[in-house]
């Protein structure tokens, strides 16, 4: 099976060494960055080529001959490269933080007969695969809520953060509105709001704050109070706000002693600077997912935690683990034939697909990814 994973970044690299591991799969890959394709040519066996991947005509040709797409690309240029990839009739699963609606493009795979499933890394993506499994294990679900961070192993003043995933899209991060479900109806909150303390094993105190994670869940999941917030050190949040309301994160250029110039990208060029995870630095990822609802008569509450760690052996970041293997595992149940529906898929529906759920449990044991589930009856009132 032929599979081409456009964007060898740091989640698009994890992505092409774990498929480039299995004999069965051949796999391409096309990035803008030779540097790094050549890299990955040395430990995996892979074929490569640099190309601007903004330009339709040139994901046709690098998709040319491919059973199956990966899209691993930042935000802002996700929707058209899914497009593309959709209109060339090749199934593919997405990782991409994008802002567009990815139903818009429904009618076209399913016309195109394409299983395109999108936002399928941790969250969006674990997240909503966990919450696909769950709703079809309870009679109705009452309430969900997902807090979920990358953070560094080390905290270092004054962000303590490292860029863990593309740089555009975590300042996308702190600027999108946050969408959320109160009372059967959506509610809307600033970005980086709402922080309150919650107490972690091994890490200890982190702060949750609103963020725009929920997204195809709202449409999906028919619960009356959904939730979804960030993880970082406590500190972070209000600092980003200081950036984010004194303009530092505004799109709209300014000119500067004749130049003109975003105020985003002159911020995202200073902090990314300081963001990089160095060679050696290490990260982890935290998730709790909780659940509550009723089945049989009884109110259950599902309970799920990860917390992951950099792998020194094979120097992959945790976030590009737990996004990336996400991706992988879902990967191999489309070319498997264990997930077949045709259209645009959130990762929810993978969740509930018979079979789904158990086979990507099976696929993060593998690879030392461990997630905890836990269930248990409330006493009701």
């Amino acid at each position: 099976m032929k599979i081409s994973v456009l964007g060898a970044g740091l989640i698009g690299s994890a992505i092409i060494k774990d498929l480039a591991a299995e004999s069965t799969l051949s796999v391409s890959a096309t990035d803008s960055d030779f540097g790094v394709l050549e890299s990955l040519a040395n430990e995996v066996a892979i074929s490569y080529d640099t190309a601007d991947l903004r330009d339709s005509n040139v994901i046709a040709d690098r998709i040319a001959d491919a059973d199956l797409v990966v899209c691993a690309l930042p935000g802002f240029m996700g929707f058209e490269t899914l497009k593309q990839v959709i209109l060339c009739g090749k199934d593919v699963v997405d990782i991409s933080f994008f802002d567009e609606d990815p139903f818009l493009l429904d009618e076209l795979a399913r016309a195109q007969g394409v299983t395109a499933v999108v936002d399928c890394g941790v969250s969006p993506g674990l997240h909503n695969i966990i919450l696909g499994y769950v709703d079809t294990q309870l009679d109705r679900v009452q309430s969900t809520a997902c807090y979920v961070g990358g953070l560094p192993e080390v905290r270092q003043w004054p962000y303590e953060y490292k860029a863990v995933f593309s740089p555009s899209d975590i300042i996308e991060l702190y600027t999108r509105p946050s969408r959320f479900v109160e009372h059967g109806h959506m509610v809307v909150r600033p970005a980086l709001s709402d922080i309150e303390l919650l107490d972690f094993p091994q890490i200890g105190a982190l702060e949750a704050f609103n963020t725009d994670g929920l997204r195809t869940l709202m449409r999906t999941i028919d619960a009356p109070f959904m939730i979804e917030k960030t993880l970082r050190y406590p500190g972070h949040a209000n600092l980003m706000r200081v950036f984010r309301d004194s303009g530092f994160f505004d799109t709209d250029p300014i000119d500067i002693n004749g130049q003109s110039i975003t105020p985003r990208a002159f911020t995202s060029t200073l902090l990314f600077d300081q963001w990089e995870l160095h060679e050696g630095e290490e990260d982890l990822t935290v998730m709790k997912v909780i659940v509550e609802g009723e089945r049989a008569g009884k109110s259950q509450r599902y309970t799920f935690d990860l917390i992951d760690h950099y792998d020194a052996v094979t120097r992959t970041t945790s976030m590009a683990r737990t996004t990336g293997y996400t991706c992988t595992e879902v990967v191999r149940q489309v070319l498997a034939g264990s997930f077949t529906r045709k259209g645009i898929s959130p990762p929810e529906f993978i969740g509930r697909t018979e079979g789904c759920f158990e086979r990507l449990l099976q696929g993060y044991e593998t690879r030392g990814i461990h997630l905890r589930q836990d269930i248990t009856e409330l006493n009701e009132s």
